[in-house]
């Protein structure tokens, strides 16, 4: 089976593994035994379940969360693009892993893409904005400096 074939289902998930995400969550270093014990359920359960949800693409990777402003990145901006039509997909390709770019986005409106950056200064940031702009590919950019990040939570469980 292709891997984009199930991208788009639903799978269904019961109280336990919620519950076990939710434990995950909180700390990606707990141990199956401190699950189960807090679950009240073998490490079996928590094994197999663990080994459900990944397989199935609920959790599709362990990754710790860091904090950039401890690396030295405390400038937060939110970057819309326009790129010229029929190139978006190709531009994305190369600029997504670029090192600042946490997040990117397709959306619609009046930008084609929205990126989530973190720099370590505005001289930084300058460098990267007049870098997107010598692109030929590159038609438009609006950059806004995130002043206070009210919430940011991006492996957030609380959906479940």
């Amino acid at each position: 089976m292709k891997e984009n074939e199930n991208k788009n289902e639903i799978v269904e998930i019961d109280d336990v593994d919620r519950e076990i995400i939710n434990l995950f969550n909180e700390d990606g270093r707990m141990s199956y035994r401190k699950i189960a014990k807090l679950l009240n359920v073998s490490i079996g359960t928590v094994h197999n379940r663990m080994e459900k949800l990944t397989k199935n693409g609920v959790i599709q990777k362990f990754t710790p969360v860091i904090d950039h402003s401890k690396l030295g990145y405390n400038l937060t901006t939110i970057i819309g693009v326009r790129v010229k039509g029929g190139v978006l997909e190709n531009w994305e390709d190369r600029t997504a892993y670029h090192k600042n770019v946490l997040c990117m986005y397709d959306v619609t409106g009046e930008f084609d893409a929205i990126l989530v950056a973190r720099f370590k200064d505005t001289s930084e940031l300058d460098q990267f904005i007049k870098s997107l702009l010598r692109e030929p590919d590159v038609q438009r950019t609006y950059t806004q400096t995130v002043l206070n990040i009210v919430k940011e939570d991006l492996s957030s469980s609380k959906m479940l």
